[in-house]
């Protein structure tokens, strides 16, 4: 069993081991990266077959004699997966292959029926891309281009699920079941090219990458990229070399990462170890490591000693993919607006301040803020919503904004309400609620709940003339002077018309019959 790793709330440090700190890492050593995202497409059928793809099924519902490879069973290419994959390369700036083909990536583990993958070895169909991100450094926002090396299609591998003993994992398990409606779900590999000269940025530049590969796969319809479950998952491989050297460190390839809190904590931690390792004249292994999320530990997974031996060979059942340089150039013409652009053009629109366009897709509400906007909603109004009390909700129901059962449409009529003075924010909230609770659309919520607001003055003046009598002493100090004081008044007359009134109204309307107008 390899060493772990633990993580504090302060700092990183290695568990019964000298107190060594990121600080000390990057005064030494210059951190090497490599990153290797996959991405399941979100196509109807998987990769060589018609089973579906639908997660969450009963184990082992979806497949058949092609999946399952079943003697004469034959694959057959999934077009829109090809398209899909053409669109991540153009997105990602690369160049697409003229002709590329299938191999078969032969290994013994039990999660691919056949023994084999087929995936794409040395012609893969995306060649020499880039992605630039940005993040905020001591010297302020600095750019980062990271180079890609290729976006190669492959097929998914099935979940193995290992029974008993202490760890979950294969060693000391009693058994291990075997679900095969992953296996052959297409996948796309994105693989970086070596990217050196990002210091001690270079978790934050990994987290910011994976980050803004999520947004631009998500805008182009072609993942829904639920880390959660798998759909986007990042191996990131890293290494150290003394600062000054051209001789790279012996890397580490930590697996299957699957948040971008993940992805920081996962290199940062890797970059203290392998100074641990190297400061005490210890060889660093190049191995597989894997993260645990609920501990945050890693932990050893298998040697990568020597490059194991996959015996790839050109897939005898499919034919090269030879795309039509016009469908490429329609597919290039399609893409949608790039999401880093996007963001700054919202945020100039909007007049959006830093912190709160950050908090804005941090929350993930970006799209659905300006769906509300484009719906007529003021850009002020609609963000508050979203990101107030909306995700307050979201927060107490422990569930993502975009699950709960109200819309753009929704939001945006509750902004016009607002503004129409048919309701207050109070009485909003309370139609919100209601939105939520299934209870049907604003209109629905308002005639069922019988919410509507008191703006008679009559009856406004009758509760306020009320109140003042009940509570003639504080009434008095408002005459005096002490306006304070008409903070209580306000709130029984808020009560008094079951907070169906305009305060704003009814602090003018008070101020006025006491005599402060």
């Amino acid at each position: 069993m390899g060493s772990t790793i633990a993580f504090t709330s302060s700092c990183i440090r290695w568990c019964c081991m000298s107190a060594l700190t990121y600080e000390d890492v990057i005064s030494k050593y210059e951190p090497v990266l490599g990153l290797e995202v996959h991405v399941e497409l979100n196509t109807n059928s998987k990769m060589f077959c018609g089973c579906s793809t639908i997660f969450g099924a009963e184990p082992n519902t979806q497949t058949c004699p092609v999946c399952l490879a079943m003697p004469g069973a034959l694959p057959v290419v999934n077009e829109k997966a090809i398209e899909s994959t053409i669109l991540i390369g153009l997105a990602l700036n690369c160049s697409i292959a003229p002709f590329s083909r299938f191999a078969r990536k032969n290994y013994f583990y039990p999660d691919m029926p056949k023994n084999f993958q087929i995936s794409q070895y040395d012609e893969p169909i995306c060649v020499n891309g880039y992605v630039d991100v940005e993040i905020d450094t001591d010297e302020g926002p600095q750019s980062f281009r990271i180079e890609i090396e290729r976006v190669h299609m492959e097929e998914d591998t099935g979940k193995s699920l290992h029974v008993g003993g202490a760890t979950g994992r294969i060693h000391g398990a009693d058994y291990s079941l075997l679900d095969y409606n992953r296996a052959g779900i297409p996948l796309v590999e994105i693989v970086t090219k070596i990217v050196p000269g990002t210091g001690k940025y270079a978790p934050e530049v990994a987290k910011a990458y994976v980050a803004e590969l999520r947004d631009i796969l998500r805008s182009l319809g072609v993942s829904d990229v639920k880390m959660e479950q798998g759909s986007l998952r990042c191996d990131a491989n890293v290494s150290l070399r003394l600062i000054g050297s051209e001789v790279l460190g012996t890397r580490s390839e930590t697996k299957n990462v699957n948040s971008l809190r993940s992805v920081e904590r996962a290199i940062r931690g890797e970059m203290i170890r392998h100074a641990e390792r190297l400061n005490n004249g210890e060889k660093v292994v190049q191995e597989t490591r894997h993260f645990q999320e609920d501990t945050g530990l890693t932990r050893s997974g298998r040697s990568k000693e020597q490059a194991e031996d996959y015996r790839y060979f050109p897939e005898p059942d499919l034919v090269p993919v030879a795309p039509d340089a016009q469908w490429i150039e329609k597919l290039r013409a399609g893409l949608p607006e790039r999401p880093s652009l996007r963001r700054k053009r919202l945020q100039e629109q909007w007049s959006v301040p830093d912190k709160e366009m950050a908090a804005m897709i941090n929350a993930d509400v970006l799209n659905i803020v300006e769906e509300t906007v484009l719906l007529g909603a003021d850009p002020t109004k609609a963000r508050s919503w979203w990101l107030g009390e909306i995700s307050r909700l979201a927060n107490e129901k422990e569930v993502a904004i975009t699950e709960l059962a109200i819309t753009a449409k929704d939001v945006a009529e509750i902004v016009s309400l607002v503004a129409q003075g048919e309701l207050t924010d109070k009485l909003a909230r309370q139609v919100v609620e209601g939105v939520i609770a299934g209870e049907g659309s604003p209109a629905q919520v308002i005639s069922t709940r019988g919410i509507k607001v008191v703006n008679d003055d009559g009856a406004l003046m009758a509760a306020i003339e009320k109140v003042c009598s009940e509570q003639s002493e504080t009434a008095e100090k408002v005459r005096n002077g002490h306006l304070p004081a008409a903070g209580a008044l306000i709130g029984a007359v808020m009560k008094e018309t079951k907070g169906q009134a305009d305060a704003a109204r009814v602090r003018e309307l008070l101020l006025g019959h006491l005599g402060q107008a």
